[in-house]
């Protein structure tokens, strides 16, 4: 059989063709529900990443990256809250937990990776929000981390702002 005899699946809708995603980004998205997890169960950590290690996605991951995330969130998360909560309009447990664990893992990579540009860390996020969160929560996690960076990368944003 020639590959033009193959048949396609009609499509409902157009839509772009999603590009690949990193390992990091996978990294991320484990991360999220391990940290979305441990808040609205308060689960163990070390059950938890043995849960997210068993699902299909982890070889998928950058295996150091997403432990670095997971243990370094919730390790340092009463630091990470208290950096964040200035930023709300409320208080934190009242935030999606969703988007508040979105909110912990980029103030993490933020304050943790200045190897990682900060815009990258908002992008990041925001893609997050926009495949986990509420129907606005990108909007929400943008407008917050746009002020977190401010603070946590003065140096780099005013680089980028003369340049």
């Amino acid at each position: 059989m020639t590959s033009s005899n193959t048949e396609t699946l009609p499509t409902t809708s157009v839509k772009k063709p999603q590009k690949q995603k990193s390992r990091r980004r996978r990294s991320r998205e484990l991360a999220l529900q391990g940290i979305y997890q441990w808040r609205v169960t308060g689960g163990d950590l070390d059950f938890i990443e043995t849960q997210l290690r068993e699902t299909n996605e982890f070889p998928k991951t950058d295996k150091k990256y997403f432990i670095k995330l997971l243990h370094g969130v919730l390790q340092d998360v009463e630091a990470l809250a208290a950096q964040i909560q200035p930023l709300l309009d409320r208080p934190s447990k009242e935030i999606s937990p969703v988007e508040f664990a979105i909110l912990l893992i980029s103030t993490y990579e933020l304050t943790n990776f200045l190897e990682i540009p900060y815009r990258i860390v908002i992008n990041e996020a925001i893609e997050l929000a926009k495949s986990f969160g509420g129907t606005d929560g990108h909007k929400y996690v943008n407008g917050i981390l746009d002020k977190q960076a401010a603070q946590l990368r003065t140096v780099e944003i005013s680089v980028k702002t003369k340049g």
